[in-house]
């Protein structure tokens, strides 16, 4: 070992060396150095893992190690997550039905649906809108307007839409009823709904509603005003009383409304209807004190008392005194069973008239397209903007769809039937199951007990519901099917005595007549049906019924049906032989 160690320490010995017989030299487990003594290796024992070495266990040391390097690794190294980028979500488009008189952007700016979707406003008339709805794409709605001057055309697809004007008006010539009809097909959800819109299209139609209103409630908790149809001019002849109010077609604002004092006013008045070409009412004239108007926004509820200072008939025509007035309980029932008409309207007032005799008359119902009127006018279009967000937080999911108005359809699942159930064939009241075309195999029935006391047997019609009597007709008006039904019913012959047996135990056949001998023995190898018990509880009804019946007979009836049924198997049996 010092011989070694010296030539070790020479560095001219070292260098002749082969590369790399250093660093093996060096090396404990090498197999050119020199063995260690025993004082050695007690003085440095092996690890029993090391000892034991395995490639398994060599593989789970160096995927540790590599584990805890990288978690010493230092933190430099690592690379930073990546921030996750924010969804952002398009901005909901309102469409609002107006004139330009007000500014309907600045009510929804800084609204948000759920508190995180932007609300982008398109303002426009119905005049100037048009649009295009399509089955699965919605309702894409062409815009242009006048702005300063400037004609701006736009194009879009509108997530909600506020109706706060008239959809018809026959006095101004205004007719958009189609555009309601194009957004309704659309599916695009609204305040008011479209569907109660274009119910509001129609004065008469309205007011029929309010006549159920009278009906349920009845006339001293909703007292409506007296009033009567006319689809022409033809039945009007004369009115019950005078003065009376003419109201020709459908408008607003007071026009089309007509004060008759006499019955040839009344005539002249008929005639003008004659060349309108349209339906009109006539109700009695109610001297008023005042108007009362109550509306309701979304919860919010509203009383006014208009009063006529220029004398004119027509209090919202000429110059009129308004005040609010207080929120009675009587009034609240007006309004909340007027809002319930034609699904549901979110915005309604109810007009009223007090007499000077002090009683209220209910004239008419407005929609989401009344006009605001008093001191509150601002708050009241606050309103109406709060009950659109909230409705449209309702109905917008956050990924942009839209539910549909309408319910959906849901299919009516029928019950599971149990194994018995399936086995004793189709239930009492269900339709029996089609028979086989004709060519097909067709089922075998199963035979009929024979009946005690009579000679001969009713037998079952093609169908096998009904039995065969002899006033059912001749055998050329039967189906194709009867022969192979009959023949397969098992009846006994009329000359021959019946046998009890049990009603779903087969039996041979007795002969027939005008049958061979070949032919009735090809019958008899015939399989019978697989499935017999399919018909088991209609033979048991059958065999009960018929027995009744049969035991009832006298001989005379007795031997015309055996005679009869005898010429049945002659014309059977010619049939077969042909």
């Amino acid at each position: 070992m010092n011989f070694l160690r010296r030539r070790l320490s020479d560095s001219s010995f070292v260098a002749n060396l082969p590369n790399g017989y250093m660093a093996d030299l060096q090396r404990p487990d090498s197999s050119t150095s020199s063995p260690a003594s025993p004082a050695m290796e007690r003085r440095h024992p092996q690890p029993l893992a090391a000892s034991f070495s395995s490639p398994g266990s060599s593989l789970f040391s160096s995927f540790s190690s590599a584990v805890k390097q990288t978690s010493q690794a230092p933190s430099g190294l690592m690379e930073p997550p990546a921030p996750s980028t924010p969804i952002v979500q398009r901005p909901r488009i309102l469409l609002v039905i107006d004139d330009a008189h007000t500014d309907w952007a600045k009510y929804f700016h800084g609204k948000k649906v759920n508190g995180e979707i932007e609300i982008r406003v398109e303002q426009a008339e119905f005049s100037e809108l048009n649009l295009a709805a399509y089955v699965t794409g919605g309702c894409m709605v062409d815009m242009q307007v006048m702005r300063n001057g400037t004609k701006v055309v736009r194009s879009f697809k509108p997530d909600f839409i506020l109706v706060r004007q008239h959809a018809y008006s026959m006095a101004l010539g205004e007719d958009y009823r189609s555009l309601v009809i194009g957004l309704q097909y659309g599916g695009l959800p609204a305040v008011n709904s479209l569907y109660s819109v274009y119910n509001f299209c129609s004065k008469p139609w309205v007011f029929s509603q309010l006549i159920k209103i009278f009906h349920s409630l009845g006339p001293e908790k909703f007292p409506l005003v007296e009033q009567t149809f006319f689809p022409n001019h033809k039945p009007m002849l004369t009115a019950p009383h005078f003065p009376v109010v003419v109201k020709l077609g459908h408008a607003h604002a007071g026009m089309g409304k007509i004060k008759v004092e006499n019955q040839h006013d009344y005539q002249d008045i008929t005639s003008m209807v004659a060349m309108a070409k349209t339906y009109a009412t006539t109700e009695a004239f109610i001297d008023s004190k005042y108007d009362i108007r109550i509306q309701k926004i979304g919860s919010n509820y509203k009383a006014y008392m208009r009063t006529s200072i220029s004398g004119n008939w027509k209090a919202n025509t000429g110059s009129a005194m308004l005040e609010q007035v207080a929120m009675t309980e009587r009034y609240r029932l007006w309004v909340d069973s007027c809002s319930e008409m034609f699904g549901g309207l979110d915005i309604c007032a109810v007009k009223a008239v007090h007499s000077k005799d002090g009683r209220d008359y209910i004239i008419e119902v407005m929609d989401s397209s009344m006009p605001l009127i008093g001191e509150h006018v601002e708050e009241d279009k606050q309103l109406m903007a709060d009950l659109v967000i909230s409705k449209m937080s309702q109905l917008l999911m956050p990924g942009g769809m839209v539910p549909s108005p309408l319910r959906p359809w849901a299919p009516q699942t029928k019950p599971a039937k149990s194994p018995g159930q399936a086995q004793l064939g189709p239930p009492l009241g269900q339709p029996q199951p089609r028979p086989p075309t004709q060519g097909g195999p067709r089922p075998v029935q199963s035979p009929q007990p024979p009946r005690s006391g009579s000679p001969s047997q009713q037998r079952l019609s093609p169908q096998g519901q009904q039995p065969l009597s002899p006033q059912s007709g001749s055998p050329q008006q039967r189906s194709p099917g009867s022969p192979q039904l009959s023949r397969a019913s098992g009846g006994s012959s009329p000359n021959q005595a019946p046998k009890p047996s049990a009603p779903l135990t087969s039996q041979p056949r007795p002969p027939v007549q005008g049958r061979s001998t070949s032919q009735q023995g090809e019958e008899a190898k015939k399989p019978a049906s697989p499935h017999p018990h399919l018909n088991k509880s209609q033979s048991l009804t059958n065999s009960l019924s018929t027995s009744d019946t049969s035991q009832r007979g006298t001989p005379s009836e007795d031997e015309a049906k055996a005679e009869t049924i005898r010429n049945l198997r002659k014309s059977f049996a010619s049939l077969f032989s042909d």
